[in-house]
Protein backbone atom coordinates (compact mmCIF):
# COMPACT_ATOMS: atom_id res chain seq x y z
CA UNK A 1 0.00 0.00 0.00
CA UNK A 2 1.39 3.23 -1.01
CA UNK A 3 1.30 5.57 1.59
CA UNK A 4 2.96 9.25 2.72
CA UNK A 5 4.73 7.80 5.57
CA UNK A 6 6.22 4.86 3.34
CA UNK A 7 6.74 7.54 0.37
CA UNK A 8 8.60 9.62 2.69
CA UNK A 9 10.84 6.55 3.73
CA UNK A 10 11.90 5.55 0.72
CA UNK A 11 12.54 9.26 -0.44
CA UNK A 12 14.74 9.62 2.78
CA UNK A 13 16.51 6.57 2.20
CA UNK A 14 16.80 7.53 -1.97
CA UNK A 15 18.28 10.68 -1.55
CA UNK A 16 20.90 9.57 1.13
CA UNK A 17 21.77 7.08 -1.34
CA UNK A 18 21.89 9.49 -4.21
CA UNK A 19 24.31 11.55 -1.73
CA UNK A 20 26.76 8.88 -1.18
CA UNK A 21 26.64 7.88 -4.87
CA UNK A 22 27.33 11.71 -6.37
CA UNK A 23 30.31 12.16 -3.80
CA UNK A 24 31.77 8.89 -4.58
CA UNK A 25 31.22 9.42 -8.41
CA UNK A 26 32.88 12.93 -8.19
CA UNK A 27 35.44 12.09 -6.49
CA UNK A 28 36.20 8.54 -8.87
CA UNK A 29 36.46 11.37 -11.53
CA UNK A 30 38.60 13.51 -9.73
CA UNK A 31 41.24 11.00 -9.30
CA UNK A 32 43.83 10.27 -12.12
CA UNK A 33 44.67 6.60 -13.17
CA UNK A 34 48.18 7.25 -11.67
CA UNK A 35 46.93 7.87 -7.98
CA UNK A 36 43.46 5.27 -8.00
CA UNK A 37 45.58 2.61 -8.11
CA UNK A 38 47.31 3.47 -5.03
CA UNK A 39 47.14 1.90 -1.92
CA UNK A 40 44.94 4.30 0.37
CA UNK A 41 47.64 4.09 3.06
CA UNK A 42 50.15 1.93 3.51
CA UNK A 43 49.15 -1.97 3.22
CA UNK A 44 45.71 -0.79 2.34
CA UNK A 45 43.23 -1.35 -0.45
CA UNK A 46 44.08 0.34 -3.58
CA UNK A 47 41.75 2.71 -4.91
CA UNK A 48 41.71 0.30 -8.01
CA UNK A 49 40.80 -2.37 -5.52
CA UNK A 50 38.06 -0.36 -4.26
CA UNK A 51 36.44 0.75 -7.31
CA UNK A 52 36.00 -2.03 -8.45
CA UNK A 53 34.93 -3.65 -5.13
CA UNK A 54 31.73 -0.94 -5.04
CA UNK A 55 30.84 -1.67 -8.41
CA UNK A 56 30.70 -5.51 -8.12
CA UNK A 57 28.69 -4.55 -4.89
CA UNK A 58 26.78 -2.01 -7.04
CA UNK A 59 26.20 -4.69 -9.99
CA UNK A 60 24.82 -7.55 -7.88
CA UNK A 61 22.17 -5.01 -6.30
CA UNK A 62 20.72 -5.25 -9.42
CA UNK A 63 19.36 -9.36 -9.70
CA UNK A 64 19.35 -8.58 -5.74
CA UNK A 65 16.58 -6.42 -6.06
CA UNK A 66 14.76 -8.24 -9.11
CA UNK A 67 15.84 -5.64 -11.64
CA UNK A 68 17.65 -8.07 -14.05
CA UNK A 69 20.45 -9.82 -14.33
CA UNK A 70 23.71 -8.70 -13.42
CA UNK A 71 26.22 -6.58 -16.22
CA UNK A 72 29.70 -7.74 -14.57
CA UNK A 73 29.77 -10.69 -12.79
CA UNK A 74 33.03 -11.96 -13.43
CA UNK A 75 33.77 -8.74 -11.16
CA UNK A 76 32.69 -11.22 -8.30
CA UNK A 77 36.52 -13.65 -8.13
CA UNK A 78 38.99 -10.52 -8.22
CA UNK A 79 37.08 -8.14 -6.24
CA UNK A 80 34.37 -9.90 -3.95
CA UNK A 81 36.10 -13.28 -3.50
CA UNK A 82 39.71 -12.02 -2.58
CA UNK A 83 41.59 -9.62 -1.37
CA UNK A 84 43.32 -6.85 -3.45
CA UNK A 85 46.93 -8.68 -3.21
CA UNK A 86 45.50 -12.14 -4.36
CA UNK A 87 47.54 -11.83 -7.82
CA UNK A 88 44.41 -12.29 -9.84
CA UNK A 89 44.30 -10.08 -13.21
CA UNK A 90 41.67 -7.06 -12.45
CA UNK A 91 40.40 -4.97 -15.24
CA UNK A 92 41.94 -1.75 -16.20
CA UNK A 93 40.84 1.26 -14.59
CA UNK A 94 39.57 2.54 -17.54
CA UNK A 95 37.30 -0.54 -17.95
CA UNK A 96 36.57 -0.23 -14.03
CA UNK A 97 35.33 3.37 -14.19
CA UNK A 98 33.16 1.98 -17.89
CA UNK A 99 31.30 -0.37 -15.52
CA UNK A 100 30.86 1.95 -12.59
CA UNK A 101 29.17 4.61 -14.82
CA UNK A 102 27.14 1.72 -16.43
CA UNK A 103 26.17 -0.38 -13.16
CA UNK A 104 25.37 3.65 -11.15
CA UNK A 105 23.06 4.44 -14.85
CA UNK A 106 20.78 1.15 -14.63
CA UNK A 107 20.73 1.45 -10.80
CA UNK A 108 19.66 5.29 -10.86
CA UNK A 109 17.55 4.17 -13.72
CA UNK A 110 15.55 1.62 -12.11
CA UNK A 111 15.78 3.35 -8.50
CA UNK A 112 13.38 6.22 -10.49
CA UNK A 113 10.51 3.90 -11.49
CA UNK A 114 10.13 1.78 -7.95
CA UNK A 115 6.74 2.81 -5.87
CA UNK A 116 7.25 3.20 -2.65
CA UNK A 117 5.65 0.15 -2.19
CA UNK A 118 8.40 -2.05 -4.60
CA UNK A 119 10.66 -0.80 -1.89
CA UNK A 120 9.17 -2.42 0.79
CA UNK A 121 8.68 -5.57 -0.81
CA UNK A 122 11.27 -8.69 -0.21
CA UNK A 123 14.25 -8.98 -1.86
CA UNK A 124 15.48 -11.77 -4.20
CA UNK A 125 17.69 -13.57 -1.37
CA UNK A 126 15.02 -13.87 1.02
CA UNK A 127 12.38 -16.50 1.06
CA UNK A 128 8.76 -15.71 0.73
CA UNK A 129 8.32 -17.75 4.38
CA UNK A 130 11.56 -16.07 5.94
CA UNK A 131 10.23 -12.39 4.03
CA UNK A 132 6.58 -12.80 6.11
CA UNK A 133 8.60 -13.74 9.56
CA UNK A 134 10.87 -10.98 9.04
CA UNK A 135 9.67 -7.61 6.75
CA UNK A 136 12.50 -5.68 7.12
CA UNK A 137 14.06 -7.83 4.89
CA UNK A 138 13.06 -5.66 2.27
CA UNK A 139 14.58 -4.01 -0.72
CA UNK A 140 15.03 -0.51 0.70
CA UNK A 141 16.53 -2.09 3.23
CA UNK A 142 19.38 -3.69 1.05
CA UNK A 143 19.80 0.43 -0.58
CA UNK A 144 20.39 1.53 3.38
CA UNK A 145 22.99 -0.75 4.07
CA UNK A 146 24.19 -0.25 0.64
CA UNK A 147 24.53 2.98 1.08
CA UNK A 148 26.21 2.98 4.54
CA UNK A 149 28.76 0.56 2.66
CA UNK A 150 29.67 3.16 -0.17
CA UNK A 151 29.92 5.58 2.56
CA UNK A 152 32.62 3.43 4.86
CA UNK A 153 34.48 2.70 1.54
CA UNK A 154 34.08 6.13 0.02
CA UNK A 155 35.95 7.18 3.65
CA UNK A 156 38.62 5.06 2.18
CA UNK A 157 39.19 6.63 -1.02
CA UNK A 158 39.30 10.41 0.24
CA UNK A 159 42.84 9.28 1.27
CA UNK A 160 43.97 9.30 -2.37
CA UNK A 161 42.98 12.99 -2.84
CA UNK A 162 46.23 15.00 -2.35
Amino acid sequence: METTENTLFVKMALDAWNTQASRADKLIKSLSNEVIIQETAPGRNSGTYLLGHLTAVHDAMISLLGLGDRLYPQLDEPFLKNPDKSGLEKPSVDDLRLYWNTVMAVLTNHFNELRSEEWLSKHTSVSHEDFLKEPHRNKLNVLISRTNHLAYHLGQLAYLKK
